[in-house]
């Protein structure tokens, strides 16, 4: 269902509307069931599970923990998220930035805020097409001007987006900057899922206003964005 009527394609979650956790050096918003916050409407959409949006105090970050089977993408809105995992892999990744973890059959990590200032980003995880397989971790710098009106791919694991940084499922993950009152379009394959969020500005979809941080989930289909004021946005099309 949506918030308002104007559209039928979409469900909006509204940014006020989230599940919340707040543990002083973590600020967290989960789109989807996460951790103590349950609900049974919101579990994942197709193979997109989680989508968090967290706001991390400097200094501090989550200490090593373990995961497995699942392809986890962080996207850096503000600061920047220092990793080290059980691989031996370490890096930082700033804003604008994308990191990707393949959980596979088992991986240890953590992930600290070593900066200044506040860090804020999405973590989001999309259940792999199989279970197993080598744990793996990359990052990869995404300049803005590259996803300046036009949808830049940042991790994906379908034929043709051999650029973006593998993942092992069928979706992909995506952004766009697009200035205030100019539009950019999406199509959303048959049987396909989508999920939207303005990391910052406002955007129209269907005659529905999208503020920053508000969730959009939507099917197959083609969809016009227009920028209501200068916007950053987040795509996940998944299985």
């Amino acid at each position: 269902m949506t918030d308002t009527a104007l559209s039928t394609r979409l469900d909006i979650r509204r940014f006020e509307s989230l599940g919340h956790a707040n543990h002083g050096w973590l600020d967290a918003r989960h789109h989807f069931s996460f951790a103590d916050y349950h609900d049974p409407a919101r579990m994942h959409w197709g193979s997109l599970r989680v989508w968090n949006d967290d706001q991390i105090a400097a200094g501090t970050g989550f200490a090593p923990h373990p995961h497995s089977d699942m392809e986890i993408i962080t996207y850096v809105r503000q600061g920047a998220i220092t990793h080290q995992d059980s691989l031996g892999n370490e890096g930082r990744t700033e804003a604008g930035d994308v990191q990707v973890m393949s959980a596979g059959t088992g991986i240890r990590h953590s992930e600290y805020n070593r900066e200044s200032e506040e860090t804020r980003l999405f973590q989001i995880w999309i259940i792999p097409d199989e279970r197993g397989g080598a744990p793996g971790w990359g990052t990869r710098q995404f300049p803005a001007k590259d996803s300046a009106g036009a949808w830049t791919i940042f991790a994906s694991g379908l034929a043709g987006d051999e650029d973006a940084l593998p993942i092992r499922t069928q979706a992909r993950v995506l952004g766009a900057r697009v200035k205030a009152g100019d539009s950019i379009t999406y199509s959303l394959g048959e049987g396909r899922y989508g999920y939207l969020v303005p990391a910052s500005g406002a955007v129209e979809i269907d005659g529905e206003k999208i503020a920053t941080r508000d969730g959009v989930a939507f099917r197959g289909g083609d969809y016009t964005i227009t920028a209501l004021e200068d916007a950053e946005l987040v795509l996940v099309d998944a299985r």
